[in-house]
């Protein structure tokens, strides 16, 4: 018997006072409202900055540092393997060093 995937739920979300009904897997709801409560927040900051007006415009710039943001993190993420890499060739470096320190202390002159 084949598995039927269950119909999305609609989720109703509020951002800046607004609300807007979205289709979501059940199992994606918690995540998207979370993401609406981020991006609410983020919005309020800059509508209250009083520096951007109008919604939509105040919806680009919290969609580009949010964006921004992302891309940071990737960028952190990514770099991790190869700090993790240096990190080891550098312990290998002291490892040997230290070798050869004890060989030299142990051999006889």
């Amino acid at each position: 018997m084949s598995e039927t995937a269950s119909p999305p739920e609609t989720v109703t979300v509020s951002i800046l006072d607004k609300e807007y009904r979205v289709a979501c897997a059940e199992s994606e709801s918690a995540g998207l409202q979370a993401s609406a409560r981020l991006l609410h927040e983020r919005m309020s900051r800059i509508r209250a900055s009083g520096t951007v007006i109008g919604l939509e415009r105040i919806a680009v710039m919290a969609a580009l540092n949010i964006a921004h943001e992302l891309i940071q993190a990737k960028a952190e993420l990514s770099s991790i393997p190869l700090q993790q890499e240096m990190l080891e060739r550098l312990t290998d470096k002291v490892q040997d060093a230290l070798g050869e320190m004890d060989s030299e202390e142990k051999s006889p002159e």
